[in-house]
């Protein structure tokens, strides 16, 4: 684990290294998944099955085989366990109250002279949700993808999500069933997206993309974005902790862990500029690394892309952070919403010690597909909006273009577009 002090000489270089922690060397795969996008393209289902042989360990017999039944669905929800059904429904109720406060609505504005400007809001027709698979199955990715989808309006939503060795995950097939989603599809990685943005004759082509995945996801949602829209590029996960000496040290080293654990390419980063509470987290962190199951992806993850940073104070300590603009921020102080005002980037902000970054995964209500790698700067949280999109509204009477037609007329003809100016001028008394 990197342990840096901002006083330190070489402060500057390792930090420039940490702000460099979500680039994704995207050029390196980057002919692998032209060439799988241009297959799905051309073969469609043909490439598809030949993509689940290699990646997936298993070969569908049949176009029907690539579909995953609502009857597996139901069956998979009446099998699970009652107290983590209730725990689905919990997340679920909480999730879709959240997003139902997020819709936009259409608005109409009606001057005096008859003029009426607006806003109209619409769903997408059609939405693609990537869910992960493969080493772990999310069923709370699930759940953050396709009730934003359900709140906007959207009529068709279709799920893919890679099944390795023939093999859905149970949990996931009961969040579908929850969920109400009929179209899932076991298919996964940058042949999902090309699926989802091209088509083929089981999968249809959607407007929008939406869900996290590894690189060769990322680099083909790049890659299909014009032909679709898309919701963000999203690297390996992140959490930052802005934390004084309130805070309890072991909470902070599980905190920090809570991420590690995805994978190795996770970052996790304190800052505090309280020495005494580095060098207590410090500990607490192999104390807790002993007890994880996934200790070897967790300690390769925080050994060579944790740090924790002391600072002067805690003013440069949120300054740093918000050049990090990490994924998930944690705020452990004594007054955390003091703070909220000068944090201007991140994902999603957790205030005070008793919010762990955890219960926003999966029952607090927001949405967990955040933007990474430093994009919180200019990316928001998967949301409502991202399935909807806007028309504007325009209606002029016959008095109000005769106010302001001629100032119309003369821009177009300074511009030399002589049709935009008569198609004015013509209307004008």
């Amino acid at each position: 684990m990197m342990f840096i002090d901002v006083n330190d000489a070489s402060f500057q270089e390792n930090f420039e290294e940490l702000l460099g922690r979500g680039k994704m060397d995207m050029a390196q795969v980057g002919a692998i998944v032209g060439g799988i996008i241009d297959e799905i393209k051309t073969e469609k289902n043909g490439a598809l099955k030949q993509h689940i042989a290699k990646f997936d360990n298993w070969t569908p017999a049949s176009d029907a085989d690539l579909k995953i039944s609502t009857e597996s669905m139901a069956a998979a929800y009446k099998n699970i366990d009652k107290k983590l059904l209730d725990s689905l429904h919990l997340a679920y109720d909480r999730i879709r109250a959240y997003h139902e406060k997020q819709k936009p609505k259409s608005w109409f504005d009606t001057e005096a002279n008859g003029t009426i400007l607006g806003q109209k809001v619409t769903p997408v027709d059609s939405a693609g949700l990537y869910i992960p698979g493969g080493k772990a199955a999310y069923p709370s990715s699930l759940l953050m993808n396709v009730i934003p989808a359900q709140v906007a309006g959207v009529e068709n939503i279709v799920v893919c999500t890679p099944t390795p060795d023939n093999e859905p995950n149970e949990l996931l097939l009961a969040a579908c069933h929850l969920c109400g989603v009929s179209e899932v599809y076991k298919v996964g990685g940058a042949s999902a997206i090309a699926a989802m943005a091209y088509g083929t004759e089981s999968i249809p082509k959607v407007d929008v993309i939406t869900g996290p995945g590894n690189i060769f996801v990322a680099t083909a949602k790049k890659m299909v974005f014009g032909e679709v829209n898309i919701d963000m590029i999203a690297g390996p996960s992140e959490i930052g902790v802005l934390a004084d000496d309130s805070a309890n040290a072991s909470h902070l080293a599980i905190d920090l862990l809570s991420q590690a654990e995805h994978d190795e390419m996770a970052s996790s980063i304190l800052i505090t500029p309280s020495k005494e509470l580095a060098k207590e987290v410090e500990i607490e962190i192999e104390n807790w690394l002993k007890k994880l199951p996934r200790e070897e992806i967790a300690r390769k993850s925080i050994e060579e892309r944790g740090a924790i940073i002391t600072t002067t104070d805690m003013d440069e300590a949120i300054s740093l952070m918000n050049d990090i603009a990490p994924e998930h921020l944690e705020v452990a102080t004594a007054s955390p919403f003091e703070l909220l005002p000068y944090i201007k980037h991140a994902g999603a902000i957790f205030l005070g010690h008793n919010t762990p970054e955890a219960i926003g995964d999966y029952v607090a209500g927001p949405n967990h597909t955040l933007p990474t790698g430093g994009t919180a700067k200019f990316y928001s949280p998967l949301g409502v909006e991202n399935f909807m999109k806007k028309s504007s509204i325009i209606s002029f009477s016959a008095q109000a273009i005769n106010e302001i037609g001629e100032e119309c007329a003369l821009i177009a003809n300074t511009e030399g577009l002589t049709a935009h100016e008569q198609s004015v001028r013509v209307r004008l008394k």
